[in-house]
C-alpha cells in the first residue's frame, strides 16, 4: 500500500489531473509538482483562467462547438461559406481540422457517433439539427468529415440516407495512404480504402 506523501488538497489536485485525458497517475503527479513549484507564474494563473472559462463556456446553439459566445466565433464569420457545412463527431475533431485551416465552411458537431449497442440513437445525437440546417437555401454542400471507425461510417452511411432527399452534394473525406505514409507499415484497411478511393492522374 502507498502512502500519502502530501496533504489532502495536494492529492485531490493530483487525482483530478489524474482524470484529462493521456495523463496517469504519474504524469499528474510530476504535473501537479510543476504547477506547485510555478505557483505564481502557472498555478495561480491557470486557475483563474479555469474559473473564467467555467463562468463564461457555452455550447453554440447552431453548430455545437463550444465558445464563450452563441452562436460562436465560427459561426458568425462572415468570411466563412455558408453554402459548406463540415459534419464532425465531437468539439476536438472541429478543432483539429481549424488547426489544418482546410475548411472555408461551417460545422455541425454531432455530439458523438451511432451506437446501438451502447444505446446511442438518433435522437441522442444532434442529427436533425443538421438536417435542419442541411435544408436550408444556403446550403449547397454536406462533408461528412467523420473517423474511419465501424461508428463513424454506419453514421456516415445513416446521414447520407437522411440527407438525399434535401437535394445537397454529400461528400466524404477520403480515407487511405497518408502523406509520408510506407506501404509495408500500413493496416490492410487503409490499404482497401486507398484502392477504392483511387483517381486517375
Amino acid at each position: 500500500m502507498s502512502r500519502k506523501v502530501a496533504g489532502p488538497e495536494i492529492e485531490q489536485l493530483v487525482q483530478l489531473l489524474a482524470r484529462l485525458p493521456g495523463l496517469g497517475p504519474r504524469s499528474a503527479r510530476r504535473a501537479a509538482l510543476h504547477l506547485i513549484k510555478k505557483k505564481d507564474q502557472l498555478l495561480s494563473p491557470l486557475a483563474a483562467a479555469m474559473v473564467e472559462v467555467r463562468d463564461k463556456i457555452v455550447v453554440c446553439e447552431t453548430c455545437g462547438n463550444v465558445d464563450t459566445a452563441s452562436p460562436c466565433t465560427i459561426c458568425v464569420d462572415p468570411r466563412r461559406d455558408p453554402s459548406l457545412i463540415c459534419v464532425v463527431e465531437e468539439v476536438a475533431d472541429l478543432w483539429a481540422l481549424e488547426r489544418a485551416s482546410v475548411i472555408k465552411g461551417r460545422y455541425h458537431v454531432l455530439g458523438g457517433t451511432l451506437s446501438p449497442l451502447d444505446g446511442v440513437g438518433p435522437g441522442e445525437l444532434s442529427i436533425a439539427e443538421l438536417i435542419a440546417r442541411a435544408n436550408s437555401d444556403d446550403v449547397k454542400e454536406v462533408l461528412l468529415a467523420l473517423n474511419a471507425t465501424v461508428e463513424g461510417q454506419s453514421t456516415a452511411h445513416y446521414l447520407m440516407d437522411q440527407l438525399e432527399a434535401g437535394g445537397v452534394i454529400i461528400s466524404q473525406l477520403a480515407h487511405g495512404v497518408p502523406v509520408g505514409g510506407e506501404l509495408d507499415y500500413l493496416d490492410e484497411g487503409t490499404l482497401a480504402a486507398a484502392i477504392k478511393a483511387r483517381k486517375t492522374l
